[in-house]
């Protein structure tokens, strides 16, 4: 994951003793000169088979589309001087190939394509934005449509088009090894929406009405081996929410590396409190071994809260180890373990050709306390207790390495899910075939 945007205020650069002539000095590459244009086509077919026939179209419980999207960026450099000034924009197509006879997923967690209050999907979507930027020592602030990339606030980019923000977001790596990024947005646009004003959803609970989500916080990378993570986020009247996590890796020589990590997120109710009162704490932790082109790990998670550990719909805003897939692992008092394993053929004469598989298993599940938002309920009308689930994922990727298909990617994931009442047995498969272009 790409954390070295920039933010700060100039007056940090004026404290530390950072002159603003040399920065200017470094920073002439203009407005024209700076600017990139890039066009990523992407070919996208998913289809999921529930396999109890639950949350299907049409109650079908079988959902397939196939679709072709073109996603246009420009991002301008900045003008010359102290304070520098550029632009970003994107308009990005999304069109329907294949889908129909209650196929299309209807308006479920699937989010290939919209569809309308009939059902019917549409033949194609547009998003069209952008934002305007500034430049000052070594800080970037951003208004307007906004991709932000932290672990309590950010952008997903597992469908069609990708999702984004509407605000003000500020980055700046001022401090060497430091990164510090915050931001207030006031809008997001969901991948199968064309509005770029939609209210905030989260993705168990629903739609929610607040004026605005706030996040601060940094990445410092202590050494080759050492980075540090903490951030703060405010989903005003809904939650607040805190994460600290941690990467780690030693080499035993030139073949072999220990690997490690740690995550942690503390949310709890706020302001009005919509979706009622919680106090989760959740956490996953990882160890493995990597051993020239293989590398082997293992993962623990826990959720020790009475409700749904919850996000952002659609967002990537959950760097949990066991959030994979399709589940997440963060139910109620759910604990959970993964295996995983990954293979890079580069070592075996293929290079572009990787290959994923992992297993995971949830056992402990448990509703009896959970708030009235997040219960979920037997037959009956009692509480679900001692919920138990697995995912089972392989996943394979070839990047073309030269000529003129080069950077073309060919990705095929694979998913199988079994569980007890609180979730739909499916399997899943999705192929995503991806051309990126650059223009300028």
């Amino acid at each position: 994951m790409n954390r070295k945007a920039k933010l700060s205020l100039a007056v940090v650069s004026a404290i530390l003793g950072v002159s603003p002539l040399v920065h200017a000095e470094e920073q002439k590459e203009g407005f024209i000169e700076g600017s990139s244009l890039s066009v990523l086509n992407r070919n996208f077919y998913f289809n999921r088979d529930n396999r109890n026939g639950e949350e299907g179209a049409g109650g079908a419980g079988y959902s397939e589309t196939w679709a072709h999207a073109v996603i246009g960026k420009f991002e301008s450099g900045f003008t010359q001087g102290t304070v520098g000034f550029g632009v970003d924009a994107f308009a990005m197509l999304g069109l329907k190939l294949d889908t129909g006879g209650g196929r299309n997923g209807a308006r479920s967690s699937f989010d290939v394509l919209p569809v309308d209050s009939a059902g019917d999907a549409r033949d194609e979507y547009t998003k069209v934005g952008g934002a305007a930027k500034v430049r000052a020592f070594d800080t970037v602030i951003k208004v307007g449509d906004v991709f932000p990339v932290t672990p309590v606030v950010q952008y997903g980019d597992s469908r069609l088009l990708p999702e984004s923000f509407r605000g003000i977001t500020l980055a700046n790596n001022s401090i060497d090894g430091l990164t510090l990024q915050g931001g207030r947005l006031h809008a997001m646009s969901q991948p199968v929406s064309s509005n770029m004003r939609d209210n905030f959803a989260t993705f168990y609970a629903g739609g929610v009405d607040s004026p605005w989500v706030g996040y601060f916080g940094g990445d410092y990378v202590l050494n080759d081996h050492v980075s540090l993570s903490a951030y703060s986020a405010r989903l005003k009247d809904v939650w607040d929410q805190y994460y600290v996590g941690t990467s780690l890796s030693y080499p035993l020589n030139d073949q072999v590396s220990l690997i490690g990590g740690f995550n942690l997120y503390k949310a709890v109710d706020e302001g009005s409190k919509q979706l009622g009162e919680f106090n989760n704490t959740i956490w996953s932790g990882k160890v493995g071994v990597r051993f020239g082109a293989h590398t082997l790990a293992l993962t623990h998670q826990r959720n020790n809260g009475d409700d749904d550990f919850d996000y952002l719909r659609q967002s990537d805003s959950i760097y949990l180890d066991n959030s994979i897939q399709y589940s997440d692992f963060n139910s109620p008092k759910e604990r959970s373990w993964m295996v995983r394993y990954d293979l890079d053929m580069a070592a075996f004469g293929v290079p572009g050709l990787s290959f994923m598989t992992r297993y995971g298993k949830g056992t402990d599940a448990d509703y009896s306390n959970a708030n009235a938002t997040y219960m979920r309920r037997d037959a009956d009308g009692n509480p679900l207790t001692d919920q138990k689930r697995w995912e089972r994922d392989i996943e394979a990727k070839y990047v073309v390495q030269s000529g003129s298909l080069k950077d073309m990617s060919f990705r095929i994931r694979q998913a199988n899910t079994r569980a007890t009442q609180f979730e739909s047995d499916l399997d899943e498969f999705r192929l995503i075939v991806e051309y990126p272009l650059s223009l300028l």
